[in-house]
C-alpha cells in the first residue's frame, strides 16, 4: 500500500480541509492508499522532517507539492497557489494531478 501522510500541526486547521479533500480524490479513484496525519508539534521537529507548513501532503516520503530548499524549517501555515487565489489548502484538481504524477493515480 502506498504510503500519503498529511503533515499538520494544530496552529493551523486548514490540514483537515486537505485531508478531507485527499481522501475524497482517493476514493473517488478506488485508490489503495491509506492516509496518515502525523502532527508536528515543535520547530526541531520541523528541523528534523523538512517541514514546509501545515498542511504539507507526502507520497512515501516525497511532497506532493515540493516547496524548495530553505535555510530553516519551523512550525507555520503553508499556502496554495490555486485558480482561485491563495488557499490554506490544494484544490481536489491539484491533488489529483499531483497524485497522477506521483503515479498514486492512473492517468
Amino acid at each position: 500500500m502506498v504510503k500519503v501522510e498529511v503533515l499538520y500541526f494544530d496552529g493551523c486547521p486548514t490540514y483537515r480541509e486537505a485531508e478531507e479533500t485527499l481522501r475524497e480524490v482517493l476514493a473517488e479513484a478506488g485508490a489503495g492508499a491509506g492516509v496518515a496525519l502525523v502532527a508536528v508539534n515543535t520547530d526541531e521537529e520541523a528541523e528534523r522532517l523538512r517541514f514546509p507548513g501545515s498542511p504539507t501532503i507526502r507520497v512515501e516520503g516525497e511532497d506532493l507539492f515540493p516547496a524548495g530548499e530553505r535555510g530553516e524549517w519551523r512550525l507555520g501555515c503553508r499556502v496554495y497557489a490555486t485558480p482561485e487565489g491563495l488557499k490554506g489548502s490544494p484544490t481536489k484538481e491539484m491533488l489529483r494531478q499531483a497524485l497522477e504524477r506521483a503515479a498514486v493515480l492512473p492517468s
